[in-house]
């Protein structure tokens, strides 16, 4: 005897609460084994495939893709155990007992690591009786009576939707027909293109009779909205979620509570260019991976950092204190089709230029191909923030709150500038630094920004540190 199991999104951590389908990975029929992956979902940190725990045959999915789904939310259905018949086996039991049972691992994140099975379909007669014939386990069994009319509202069934035929499933989203507020006239209240179908003409002579209705409230709400954007039917309307939408969070809210402050000033980059080249032109046992400016730059900061803690910090509002952190997890600001990401380099603190490259190079591929977990997108102490690569000089940025502090780098170039009391052109860089008001004074953040500046124009002062 099959059973239908209901699987729903689980929780993704970091505090999630809701993912958007981007790519199902699996069709109705479909034969799943446990832990393989099922559906791609945004979250608002990430990129997730999520691992189905049961194995068997997929009956149903709920959402199509660009579908916005809360926790808890059912994802599909999943027909495990053998079905009954003569085409059965006893080694076909066996493994749906083992299916049925689910994986027991927690679905966190990207869940387990188990490889994806081959996807094959089932044979229609048997998906017939293991939909009709299956008790739902989580969820009440769906017992529709044998109306050929549209259920309530009020009164949708929980569970999956009774309904086999994969004509059906595409005529009733062709149409859009929520098949769940249908009741099926076939036996046990199985949906048929007939239901479909009547449900279809309905819909055309509701849609009809209120067409009028419609067009004459939406020119009333245009009419009534005062230099609104109703006035404006050609309008374009993008929804603020995803990656987008937790980066407008999480600046409004650093507006908010933050009171940051900006100090910056120029810097002669010069020596810091002629050292990074001789470090990438260095052969035989000096040689090594080539350093980027922006590792040099982080190295710098983890030593002002050390000279400056105050900056390594975040505030708790609800107890009134200033939390100084010992570790430096420092976040790096990255453009990517997506949006803006700030992966976080773990204990840059005690990471040397190399290894901070090496990390930084390894988290910006990932952030390019969209597969950063959440883990690798928080628990920033202090973000450095490259905006040079864009081309500008400056820029005041918004604190990566609950940081306390940003580094801003603007673009290196030939300017002229006094070098030993002689008038010459050297590599010239703006740096800034956004600070929170509460953590520190301007003395503070000045001379973490003059640190930093100094390294910049000598860096034989690192040597200090090393």
């Amino acid at each position: 005897m099959a059973q239908v199991l209901e699987f729903k999104l689980p929780d993704l951590g970091e505090g999630l609460t809701e993912a958007e389908i981007v790519r199902w990975l699996v069709e109705v029929g479909d034969v799943v084994a446990i832990d393989q992956p099922v559906v791609e979902v945004e979250t608002a940190k990430a990129m997730v495939e999520v691992p189905c725990p049961y194995g068997g045959v997929v009956t149903a999915r709920f959402g199509e893709e660009g579908t916005e789904l809360p926790v808890g939310a059912p994802l599909l259905t999943v027909a495990v155990g053998a079905p009954e018949g003569p085409s059965g086996s006893d080694k076909d039991s066996g493994s749906g007992k083992e299916s049925s049972a689910g994986s027991g691992n927690v679905l966190v994140g990207y869940g387990t690591g188990a490889p994806a099975a081959r996807r094959r379909r089932i044979r229609p007669d048997r998906l017939d009786r293991a939909v009709t014939d299956a008790p739902v386990s989580g969820a009440p069994v769906v017992e529709a009576p044998v109306v050929k009319v549209l259920v309530a509202e009020s009164s949708v069934p929980e569970g999956p939707v009774p309904v086999v035929s994969p004509l059906v499933r595409r005529l009733a989203r062709q149409h859009d027909i929520d098949l769940r507020r249908l009741a099926g006239s076939g036996p046990d209240g199985l949906i048929l293109r007939a239901d479909v179908d009547r449900a279809i003409r309905t819909a055309q002579e509701t849609a009809t009779a209120g067409a009028a209705q419609v067009q004459a409230q939406a020119a009333a709400a245009v009419a009534a909205a005062p230099n609104g954007v109703a006035a404006v039917p050609d309008a374009e309307r993008i929804p603020l979620r995803g990656v987008r939408g937790a980066v407008a969070d999480k600046l409004a809210r650093s507006r908010t509570e933050i009171p940051d402050a900006t100090c910056w000033v120029d810097a002669d980059a010069t020596e810091l260019m002629a050292v990074r080249a001789a470090m990438n032109a260095a052969t035989g046992p000096s040689a090594g991976p080539k350093v980027s400016v922006l590792a040099l730059l982080a190295r710098i900061c983890t030593a002002a950092l050390a000279r400056f803690p105050e900056l390594n910090s975040t505030v708790d509002t609800e107890a009134r204190e200033i939390v100084r952190l010992s570790g430096v997890h420092l976040g790096f600001a990255a453009q990517t089709e997506r949006g803006l990401v700030v992966p976080v380099v773990r204990d840059a603190h005690t990471r040397n230029a190399e290894s901070i490259g090496a990390e930084i190079a390894r988290l910006t591929e990932l952030a390019r191909t969209g597969k950063l977990s959440p883990a690798q997108l928080t628990g920033g102490t202090f973000t450095l923030n490259n905006y040079g690569v864009f081309g500008v000089d400056g820029s005041t940025p918004i604190i990566n709150h609950p940081e306390a502090a940003m580094l801003g780098v603007g673009r290196i170039m030939p300017k002229p500038w006094v070098h030993q009391g002689e008038l010459a052109v050297r590599q010239v860089v703006q740096l800034s630094l956004t600070f929170d008001h509460r953590v520190c004074d301007g003395g503070t953040a000045g001379g973490f920004l003059r640190y930093v500046a100094d390294c910049v124009e000598q860096p034989a002062v690192l040597l200090r540190t090393l």
